[in-house]
């Protein structure tokens, strides 16, 4: 891994087209939506559509325990172009990929994700395709500002929750990724972007 160690949240220097991924969500039927498997930490709307899952099924949000099938993309990505394009210019190895929506009105509790950090060497990448105000996401007690457009590092192995107060849907495309030589050096010209940016 690089020199610099990334702070639990960090900007990330990738492209992203905004308007592409704001039209996938055009292109998707209302049963394409899968609500969230761990219904104890949620109340409202909280639901996803998975685009890279283990053994590329459409209809699942998380990894079968105990499978060896690869990550594959799910049927749901050919009617995603444009977060397919987004996908296919990460150079690392995706594990999972999934559109997760939080209807107005929605909180997820605070919780944590174990080993999915930088350190652990399997990230977490959000990049908001729609919110607004009254959506938050807050890490560690502290308040994450991400915009369309970005690209976003998030450390879920620090205390996370997220709320939508809001009157429409926030969705965000969330990418489980191998840290590898490739995205380490991402981090690391990110890191030094944020550097100059304070």
């Amino acid at each position: 891994m690089g020199s610099l160690l990334p702070p639990d949240h960090l900007r990330l220097d990738l492209p992203v087209d905004a308007g592409a991924l704001v039209a996938d969500l055009g292109r998707l039927p209302d049963d394409a939506w899968v609500p969230h498997f761990n219904t104890g930490q949620y109340s409202g709307d909280w639901s996803g559509v998975p685009l890279v899952m283990v053994g590329g099924r459409p209809d699942r949000l998380f990894p079968e325990p105990g499978s060896d099938a690869p990550p594959t993309a799910t049927p749901r990505l050919a009617e995603c172009p444009g977060s397919a394009a987004f996908l296919a210019g990460l150079e690392c190895p995706v594990l999972s990929a999934r559109l997760l929506r939080l209807g107005p009105g929605a909180e997820v509790t605070e919780h944590r994700d174990n080993r999915l950090g930088y350190v652990d060497g399997e990230v977490r990448l959000h990049v908001p395709v729609t919110t607004g105000p009254g959506a938050s996401f807050r890490l560690a007690g502290r308040e994450v500002a991400m915009a369309p457009g970005e690209c976003w590092y998030v450390d879920v192995n620090e205390p996370h929750a997220v709320a939508n107060h809001g009157t429409a849907a926030r969705v965000h495309l969330v990418v489980d990724a191998r840290l590898d030589e490739w995205l380490d050096r991402v981090f690391q010209r990110s890191l030094v972007t944020a550097l100059d940016r304070a």
